[in-house]
C-alpha cells in the first residue's frame, strides 16, 4: 500500500482533537501511507506524530471556552494580515505535498473560523491537475447549532467539496443523525469507522505495573476548563466511601500555572497531583474509579480500560457534545453522570458511591476506528472506494 495523505489538524482549546488525530496518523503510517500533517495549534507534550512529515502553521488558539475570539501564540487577536500569511503557508504546503488524499479534521462541521484558509485550500485541491480525494474526519457527536442556516451550510459544503465524511463512531451506539438531523441528506457520503483508540495491547501495557492501583484517578483532559472539577473532587473526597484511597489528580498541560500551584501547595495526605501522564490508560486500567470530564478520548480510554467511571461533562456556552455522549453511555449502564449544572462536593461524592455499585464499563462497541480509517484512506489513495466523484 502507498499513497500521499495531507492531514489538516487544528485544535483550539483542549487536546482531544489533536490526540485523536495523532492516533489516526499513526495508523495510516502503519498502513504504509506517506502522511504529512499540517498542525495549526500550540504544541502539546507527549502528543506526537511519529513517522509523519510535520508542517506547522502559525499557531492559533481560542481565547476562552466561548471560542469566539482566536489569538496567536502571544495572546493577541489575529487580524487579516495574519490570516493572509497563514493561508499562503497552507497553500505552499499543498503544492509541496501534492496529496492523493486531503483529510480535513472537523470541517465543515466545525472550524468555521478557518474558512479564510480552508475554502482556498479546497478550491486549490479541486483545481489541481491530479485532484485528490477530499475527506472530512469528525467525531461521533456534533455540537448542535442554534442557527438552522449553519446546519444547512454544512450539508451544502459536504455536497460541493467532500467525497466522504469519516465518522469516528459506531452507529449502533450513537448514529450521527441524533446530533445532526440533516445526516440523512449526506448519508451516501458518510462512513462510520468505529471509535478511535490506541490500538496497543492495554493488558500487556498494564501487566506488572502498579501505577494507579486502587486509586481514584481524576482527569480533565487538556485542563483548560478543568479547574471546577479538580477543586470539587478535592472537596468531595472526604465525603465519599473512597476517602481512604489515594486520589490522583491529572490536570492536563493547559491548566493555568497559578491554579496548578495553588492546588499543589497544601495537598491533604493521600492526594497526588500531576500535570500529565502519558500512561493514563494504564492508570485507568488499574484504578478503583475514574472521575473525569466527558471528552471523546477520555471516554474511549475509560471503555478500553473497563473502568468504573463518573463523568462530569463540560457544558459551558453552546457545548452539547460531552453531555450528549455521556448520557447515551449512562443509559447503557456504562458510566455514572453528574449534571454539570448541579456539580457540588456532595453531588460528586454521591455519584462516586453510586458508581462503586456498578460493574466496570463493558460494552459491545466498535473500537477499531484507527485501523479502519487507515484502510479507507488507503483505498482512496489508490483510486478505490468508488473512484473519484
Amino acid at each position: 500500500m502507498s499513497g500521499r495523505v495531507m492531514f489538516y489538524v487544528q485544535h483550539l482549546l483542549g487536546v482531544g482533537h489533536l490526540k485523536r488525530a495523532s492516533l489516526l496518523a499513526r495508523a495510516m503510517v502503519a498502513a504504509g501511507l506517506d502522511v504529512s500533517v499540517v498542525l495549526g495549534g500550540p504544541e502539546v507534550p507527549d502528543v506526537g506524530f511519529d513517522g509523519c512529515a510535520r508542517f506547522p502553521l502559525p499557531p492559533v488558539r481560542a481565547a476562552d471556552e466561548t471560542f469566539t475570539v482566536l489569538v496567536d501564540e502571544r495572546g493577541n487577536p489575529i487580524d487579516d494580515a495574519w490570516k493572509d500569511g497563514r493561508m499562503a503557508r497552507l497553500m505552499a504546503v499543498f503544492d509541496v505535498v501534492q496529496p492523493d488524499v486531503l483529510l480535513v479534521e472537523q470541517f465543515p462541521f466545525g472550524r468555521r473560523q478557518f474558512r479564510f484558509e480552508l475554502m482556498p485550500l479546497l478550491e486549490q485541491a479541486r483545481m489541481s491537475l491530479k485532484r485528490p480525494r477530499i475527506l472530512s474526519s469528525i467525531r461521533d457527536v456534533l455540537v448542535r447549532k442554534r442557527n438552522p442556516k449553519r446546519e444547512r451550510e454544512m450539508v451544502t459544503l459536504v455536497e460541493t467539496w467532500f467525497d466522504r465524511v469519516l465518522v469516528h463512531g459506531d452507529p449502533q451506539v450513537i448514529p450521527l443523525d441524533v446530533s445532526f438531523p440533516q445526516a440523512a441528506e449526506i448519508g451516501h457520503k458518510l462512513v462510520y469507522t468505529g471509535y478511535v483508540i490506541d490500538p496497543g495491547d492495554l493488558e500487556e501495557m498494564a501487566r506488572g505495573r502498579e501505577s494507579g492501583r486502587d486509586e481514584v484517578v481524576v482527569s480533565v483532559g487538556g485542563g483548560a476548563v478543568g479547574e471546577p472539577l479538580l477543586r470539587t473532587a478535592l472537596a468531595a473526597r472526604p465525603l465519599s466511601h473512597l476517602a481512604h484511597h489515594v486520589w490522583r489528580l491529572v490536570t492536563g498541560p493547559n491548566l493555568p500555572d497559578s491554579v496548578y500551584s495553588e492546588l499543589a501547595w497544601d495537598l491533604p495526605p493521600g492526594v497526588v497531583i500531576e500535570r500529565w501522564r502519558s500512561d493514563l490508560p494504564v492508570l485507568l486500567r488499574n484504578c478503583v474509579l475514574s472521575v473525569s470530564q466527558g471528552g471523546y478520548n477520555t471516554i474511549m480510554d475509560i471503555l478500553r480500560a473497563r473502568a468504573r467511571a463518573v463523568i462530569v461533562p463540560f457544558a459551558a456556552g453552546a457545548e452539547t457534545e460531552q453531555e450528549f455522549r455521556a448520557r447515551v453511555l449512562e443509559g447503557r449502564g456504562l458510566v455514572t453522570v453528574v449534571d454539570p449544572g448541579t456539580l457540588s462536593p456532595e453531588s460528586l461524592a454521591r455519584a462516586v458511591d453510586q458508581a462503586l455499585d456498578k460493574a466496570p464499563a463493558v460494552g459491545l462497541i466498535n473500537l477499531r476506528g484507527a485501523e479502519t480509517t487507515a484502510r479507507i484512506v488507503a483505498e482512496h489513495c489508490s483510486g478505490g472506494a468508488n473512484g473519484r466523484e
